[in-house]
C-alpha cells in the first residue's frame, strides 16, 4: 500500500473532508497490505469525532492496534479462509426435501443470518422468508421470497413442487434501501409503457426500506434480468408490502398495502400501475396481505372474497373494486405455531383456476447447515359452506403425488392398544392418510409418533387436533376424522378433514427414533383407511 505524506498538524480542514483526503492517499494492494502508525492514528482521531463514518477493516484494525500499542508493526488481519461445503449442495444432512428452501451461490456460510444487526450477517445466502408475489406466466411457475430486504430470491418450476433457484431477481441500494415484500403481474395490455417487445412486461412491487414509498422493478424477458423504474417511489404511502392484482368487474388495478395507525389495509387503484388513488381501507390487519375472490362450494355464481393476514387469519366479503365488506369476523384454518407471510399464486391459466397458498415456516433451527428457514408445501384454497358462514379450506396440491414413491396401503383395520402397523416401516419423508371411523372406536385418543420427537393426537372426547402441543378444535364429520400429514426432514405439516384445520411446524429429525408409529390409547380405534407414500427428494440428483 503507498501513501503520500500527512502532517500531524489538526487539519483546518472538515472531517469529513480529511477523512476524503486520507481514504484517497492510500492505495490498496491486495497481494501485501501495510498501514504506517501515522495513517493509523489518522483514522482513530476521525473514527472518534465522527462516528457515522465507516472505514474498511483493515484500516479500522490498524486504527485501534495503533492505539493499543505505539511501537506495533501494523499489518491488518488475513482475511478468513472461506469455508469448503462439507456435504452436497441440496442434499446437505438437515436440508429438507419437499420444501423449497434457499441455496448459496459464492457466499457460502454455516448457519446464514437475516438480520443486519446480528455481526454483519444480514442477507446472507441460504436465508429465505417472506413469500413475495408469486405467479404464473407463459408456462411457468415463479416464486419470490425475501432474504430479509436485502434482496428478491426468485426460482421457476414446471409443476409447482420441483424448484429451479435462479440468481436474486433485484436488491437493496443506496437510494431505497431495502427491497422489502410486495407482489408481482403481468402487465399484458402495457399500460404501464414498460415493455419493450412482444413480450408482456412482469412488473414487481416493492416497499422501500423506509417503509414510506413503494417502488417497482420490471422485467421483459420473463423475470431473468431486472430494472428498477427510474421514476420511483410510484406511490409514498406507509407502511409496506403491496399486494396488487387485476379486478375484472371495475377494469383496475387494486393495490392492499398495510398501513397506519394500528396498521390497517388500505385499498388502491389504478388504471396504469404507476398512479394510484386510495379508495377504502379494512381496519385490524397486519403485514403482507393477500386478497382473492373463491367461489363457495364450487359454485361460480356465488363468488366471495378473501383477505388474508400475514399469519393465516382471514375475512369472507364482498369486493365491488373500492369498499370490502366483511360478511364474516375474523377466522382462522391454520393453527401451526410456524405460519407466516402467507402469499398465493396470481395469473394462474384459466384451465386451472385453483388458487394455491404457500407460506414461510419460519422459526426452524438448522444447525450447521449453510442454509436457514423454509417454505411451506403449497396448498389448494377453497371456501366452504358453514353455519357461521364460508370457511377457509386449505389441502396439500395435487401434484405431490409426482413425488410419491412406495406406497404401502393397509386399508381397513382395528387399531388395539400395543397394536402398531407402521412398526416394520422404513423411511425418512412421508405422505401419510388416516381415516378414523369414530362410530366403531371408543378410544380416547389416537396418536403418531414421529422421528424427532413430534407427536399427532387426535382427542375424542375433546375434538380436538394436536400437533407437536399446539392444539385446534376440529368436530368429526359423520362421525369420521380424516388426518393428512406431511413429514419431511425438518418439518410436520398436518390438515384436518380436508384442511378445516392445519398445523404447521418446524421440527429437527431425530435419526435414532423409528421414524413414524401410530397407537390406539384407552380403548380400540377402527382405521377406514391408513395409507403411507414415501415421498421423494425434489432436489437434482446431482451431487454438487
Amino acid at each position: 500500500m503507498a501513501m503520500k505524506a500527512l502532517t500531524m498538524k489538526k487539519p483546518a480542514t472538515t472531517t469529513r473532508r480529511l477523512a476524503t483526503r486520507i481514504i484517497r492517499s492510500i492505495t490498496f494492494d491486495r497481494e501485501a497490505l501495510k498501514l504506517t502508525r501515522q495513517v493509523a492514528a489518522w483514522a482513530l482521531w476521525l473514527r472518534q469525532r465522527h462516528a457515522r463514518l465507516v472505514f474498511g477493516p483493515p484500516l479500522l484494525v490498524a486504527a485501534l492496534a495503533a492505539a493499543a500499542d505505539p511501537q506495533a508493526t501494523l499489518k491488518p488481519l488475513a482475511p478468513a479462509a472461506r469455508p469448503v461445503p462439507a456435504e452436497p449442495l441440496y442434499h446437505e444432512s438437515l436440508r429438507p426435501q419437499f420444501h423449497f428452501t434457499a441455496r448459496y451461490w459464492d457466499g457460502y456460510t454455516i448457519e446464514p443470518g437475516a438480520d443486519a444487526a446480528v455481526a454483519g450477517r444480514g442477507g446472507q445466502e441460504g436465508w429465505i422468508n417472506d413469500v413475495n408475489g408469486p405467479i404464473y406466466f407463459d408456462g411457468e411457475y415463479h416464486l419470490f421470497a425475501q432474504r430479509w430486504w436485502h434482496c428478491w430470491l426468485h426460482a421457476v418450476s414446471q409443476d409447482l413442487v420441483h424448484w429451479e433457484e435462479l440468481k436474486p431477481a433485484f436488491g437493496q441500494d443506496e437510494k431505497f434501501g431495502g427491497t422489502q415484500s410486495g407482489t408481482c403481474v403481468i402487465d399484458y395490455r402495457n399500460v404501464s409503457g414498460l415493455a419493450t417487445g412482444a413480450t408482456p412486461v412482469m412488473i414487481a412491487f416493492w416497499s422501500a426500506g423506509d417503509n414510506q414509498r413503494q417502488c417497482i422493478s420490471y422485467s421483459n424477458d420473463h423475470g431473468r434480468t431486472w430494472s428498477k423504474y427510474d421514476k420511483n417511489p410510484v406511490l409514498e404511502h406507509p407502511y409496506r408490502d403491496p399486494k396488487v392484482f387485476w379486478h375484472e368487474p371495475s377494469r383496475k388495478w387494486i393495490m392492499v398495502l398495510c398501513g397506519p395507525p394500528d396498521f390497517h389495509y388500505y385499498i388502491l387503484s389504478s388504471s396504469n400501475l404507476l398512479r394510484w388513488e386510495e379508495q377504502s381501507k379494512v381496519p385490524g390487519m397486519f403485514e403482507c396481505p393477500d386478497m382473492f375472490p373463491l367461489p363457495v362450494d364450487g359454485d361460480a355464481t356465488n363468488t366471495k372474497w378473501v383477505i388474508v393476514n400475514g399469519d393465516g387469519a382471514y375475512l369472507v366479503g364482498d369486493f365491488d373494486g373500492r369498499v370490502f365488506t366483511p360478511l364474516t369476523g375474523r377466522k382462522r384454518c391454520e393453527w401451526g405455531e410456524s405460519f407466516y407471510a402467507t402469499q398465493s399464486w396470481n395469473n394462474m391459466p384459466k384451465s386451472d383456476p385453483r388458487r394455491i397458498q404457500i407460506a414461510w415456516m419460519r422459526g426452524g433451527k438448522y444447525p450447521q447447515m449453510p442454509f436457514n428457514q423454509q417454505l411451506s408445501f403449497p396448498c389448494e384454497l377453497t371456501l366452504r359452506s358453514s353455519g357461521g358462514g364460508p370457511t377457509l379450506h386449505r389441502y396439500p396440491i395435487r401434484e405431490i403425488e409426482k413425488l410419491w414413491d412406495e406406497t404401502i396401503e393397509l386399508g381397513s383395520l382395528s387399531l388395539q392398544p400395543g397394536d402398531d402397523p407402521l412398526a416394520k416401516l422404513n423411511g425418512k419423508y412421508y405422505d401419510i392418510n388416516v381415516e378414523i371411523n369414530l362410530a366403531h372406536s371408543d378410544a380416547d385418543e389416537i396418536s403418531l409418533e414421529l422421528a424427532g420427537g413430534g407427536k399427532v393426537r387426535y382427542l375424542v372426547k375433546e375434538k380436538l387436533l394436536e400437533s407437536c402441543g399446539t392444539r385446534a378444535e376440529l368436530p368429526p364429520e359423520a362421525n369420521r376424522v380424516e388426518l393428512r400429514i406431511l413429514l419431511d426432514r425438518a418439518s410436520i405439516e398436518v390438515f384436518g378433514n380436508r384442511g378445516a384445520v392445519s398445523l404447521t411446524r418446524c421440527m429437527l429429525p431425530n435419526d435414532s427414533q423409528r421414524p413414524l408409529s401410530i397407537a390406539a390409547v384407552g380403548g380400540k380405534a377402527r382405521l377406514a383407511r391408513l395409507t403411507v407414500h414415501k415421498v421423494k427428494s425434489i432436489w437434482p440428483d446431482e451431487r454438487r
